[in-house]
Order: C-alpha cells, then sequence, then structure tokens
C-alpha cells in the first residue's frame, strides 16, 4: 500500500477484498463464472441477415419474452443506440397524439423530461419531479386521460417505482417506461406498461449498445394511428405506409448488431434460465439489496439515500455520509472528498466506479443486480469504512 495516503497506509485494511471489484451501475458486473470463451461460437463475419446469425437474435427475443413472462401479444424489439435508443425511438414516434405527463426524480428521467419539452416541444405536458432520493406523488399523475413517461429505477438516485398501481388499468393514453435497471430485478407489470426499454448491461451484465423495445398492442396502434408532424431518423421508424414494421421484432433489426454482443446477451439469459429465472434473479437482487441494509443499520456513518424501504432500489443502492464532519463541507468540497475516497479502494482493486453520478448528492452509487455476488458487497463494507476514515484523516491534517 505504498501508494496511498499516509493515513490510509496506517489503518489497518479490512482482511477480505470482494472476489470481483466491479460494481459499476453499467456496464455492470458480468454474471458470476463468465469468461471470454463463452463468445467463442459467435458468429462474427457473418451477416446479421444471414440464417444462422438470424436464428441467434430470434433467441434472444424469445428467451427474453420466456424469462420475464412477456405477453404472447406484445411485440418484442433488439435497437440501436442502447437503452437511451429505446426510449427516444418511441417518444419521437408516439408522443404528441395526447397531453403527456413527465415523471422524474433522477437524472434520466430529467433527460427525457428535457427531451420532450425542450427538443419534442410539447406544450401541452405536465412535470412532476423530486429531488434525489425522493419519489413523486404518483396520485396526482394523470394516468388514466395522458400518455405517461416515466423511469422504474432511478439509477442514478436510488429510487424506484414502488409497483403498477398507480397507473390505470382503463388508460385512454400510453405509458412509456425506461426500465433499464428495473427489467431482470423486479416482477414488471405487463398490463400496466406500454413501451418498455432496457438494455442489455444493467441486470442483465451484457454488453452495451443494444437496447430492448417492448411494445403492446396498444402502443402498436398508436404507432399505426397517428403520424407525429416532425422528421424521423431511419432508426427510429417502426413503421412502414402507416403500417406496423413487424420485422423489426422478429430478428430484422433496424442497423447492424454485434454478433458478439448477442451471443454474451445468449449467455447471460441462459444463465438466467439456469439459476431458476426470474424469480431467481429477484431474490438475488433483494439479497444483494440485504447485504448492504444490514451494514448500514449498523452504520453511524452511512445511509441510504432513499429513507424509504418501499421505493428503495434493489439495484442501484445509493449511500449519503451522515458523519456531521463531512455535512459541515461545501458541495465542492464533498464531491472532491469522495473522489479522494474512493481512489485506494480502486488502487487495491476492492471497488471500481462507485462515486455518486455527477449530479447526485456526493456519496456513494454501488450496483447490487443479481450479476453481482451478496458475499462481495459484505466483503466490500468494512472497506468502505476503512477508505472514510483514511480521506477522512487526511482532511483534518490538511486543516489542522
Amino acid at each position: 500500500m505504498a501508494d496511498l495516503p499516509l493515513s490510509a497506509s496506517m489503518l489497518v485494511a479490512p482482511p477480505v477484498k470482494p472476489a470481483n471489484p466491479n460494481f459499476s451501475s453499467g456496464p455492470c458486473a458480468k454474471r458470476p463464472g463468465w469468461t471470454i470463451e463463452v463468445l467463442a461460437e459467435a458468429l462474427v463475419g457473418r451477416s446479421h441477415r444471414a440464417k444462422p446469425a438470424k436464428a441467434r437474435i430470434e433467441q434472444a427475443i424469445e428467451l427474453t419474452r420466456s424469462l420475464l413472462q412477456v405477453p404472447a401479444d406484445y411485440r418484442i424489439g433488439i435497437v440501436p443506440g442502447s437503452d437511451t435508443g429505446a426510449v427516444e425511438m418511441a417518444m419521437w414516434s408516439m408522443l404528441g397524439a395526447k397531453p403527456v405527463d413527465l415523471v422524474y426524480w433522477e437524472a434520466f428521467g430529467l433527460d427525457w423530461a428535457k427531451d420532450v419539452t425542450s427538443e419534442l416541444k410539447l406544450e401541452n405536458a405536465t412535470v412532476h419531479k423530486a429531488d434525489y432520493g425522493f419519489i413523486p406523488d404518483l396520485s396526482k399523475v394523470n394516468t388514466k386521460e395522458n400518455d405517461v413517461v416515466f423511469t422504474w429505477n432511478g439509477t442514478t438516485s436510488g429510487v424506484r417505482s414502488p409497483n403498477g398501481d398507480w397507473i390505470a388499468a382503463d388508460r385512454k393514453g400510453i405509458t412509456i417506461c425506461d426500465a433499464t435497471s428495473a427489467v431482470f430485478a423486479y416482477d414488471m407489470p405487463w398490463d400496466k406498461l406500454d413501451v418498455t426499454t432496457w438494455s442489455w448491461q444493467k441486470v442483465l451484465g451484457g454488453e452495451a449498445a443494444h437496447g430492448m423495445l417492448v411494445l403492446s398492442p396498444r402502443a402498436v396502434e398508436r404507432l399505426e394511428s397517428y403520424k407525429p408532424p416532425r422528421a424521423l431518423p431511419k432508426i427510429f421508424r417502426m413503421t412502414k405506409g402507416g403500417k406496423f414494421a413487424d420485422g423489426i421484432f422478429k430478428g430484422e433489426t433496424i442497423n447492424t448488431p454485434s454478433m458478439l454482443a448477442v451471443e454474451d446477451c445468449l449467455d447471460a439469459l441462459k444463465w438466467v434460465e439456469s439459476i431458476g429465472g426470474l424469480q431467481a434473479t429477484i431474490k438475488r437482487s433483494e439479497a444483494n439489496h440485504n447485504a448492504i441494509k444490514k451494514w448500514v443499520d449498523a452504520s453511524n456513518t452511512w445511509a441510504f439515500l432513499c429513507d424509504d424501504d418501499k421505493v428503495r432500489s434493489r439495484t442501484s443502492i445509493t449511500l449519503k455520509i451522515t458523519d456531521p464532519w463531512f455535512n459541515g463541507l461545501g458541495d465542492e468540497e464533498r464531491q472532491t472528498f469522495i473522489k479522494t475516497m474512493v481512489k485506494p479502494l480502486d488502487k487495491e482493486s476492492v471497488a471500481y466506479d462507485i462515486a455518486s453520478y455527477r449530479d447526485a448528492p456526493a456519496g456513494l452509487r454501488i450496483w447490487s443486480g443479481a450479476t453481482v455476488e451478496a458475499s462481495d458487497l459484505e466483503a466490500l463494507t468494512p472497506w468502505l469504512d476503512w477508505a472514510y476514515e483514511a480521506a477522512k484523516g487526511e482532511e483534518q491534517k490538511k486543516a489542522a
């Protein structure tokens, strides 16, 4: 530990390190036991339109349907641009037919709200927002009459939708749900979701760049009945001649997918299947959250950014510091402190990429989705205390 700050090298380091230090919130940890050899059979150098390559893409779609119990009449497609591409395809293609309620409580939900109000410039939009660590009053969202855009699991804030009960069953509009950190971690109420998006890089621990787009029959009807008053780039177009382009949802992707990424997605899906399916990945995420909760409950320094367990994320754990000394620092000083604190964790290969999101309150953000082992989180927590005390000691010496 010669390269560490003096205060860190003088403290007794915990004896056990996490076996896997990858706690990034995206791309997330690969599934347990993953090696590069799982990609050996990837159809690299083949056209994605070739029969065997298309069969792999179709397999990824149908295995997704089976594992997530997506209704048979819902369409599932693989689209470009990760989750962002999937969300924006839906918004640019479908919004404007009705008033829209925008619901957000973290950075990416804010991005969607800005897209609707500043880029699409829809005037009949109502914004429902909450600060980091909280959720808006969902009873005020007009889910019966209006379209609704929201993020199920706020990756940057650690706050999630409690369930789908707040969404009207007899709604006249459509719901567009960014579910990128939620799918495979929660039971998704498909009957309440008309557009659902996510990416392979989150709970599955897959490779990035490709998004998943699930459309209900109501969403398909919107595509066929509404022509938006704006130009749509090719990669956003889901109709042809006013009719739904169903080939996109049968493996005929709009642009060229990476067959390496498709192979990796299949490996992740088969892993989910092998451990017991959706309920197993949900249980793994819950166990990971509980491993951190046990430590937080006993800590005088750390707390969840979200106090309400009913809406606290089980995949993206955000932590705040309760130490009065830390909270006496200025905003910029707190952000700098966190950067200082996580450096030795990186150097010691204990934890990578766990500082809070750049726009969030200064603290930590630790991925706890299904590909993470609870034992690694249990091994991590003593190191968080160690790193905090080391960085605090360093700062106090400077101030003395």
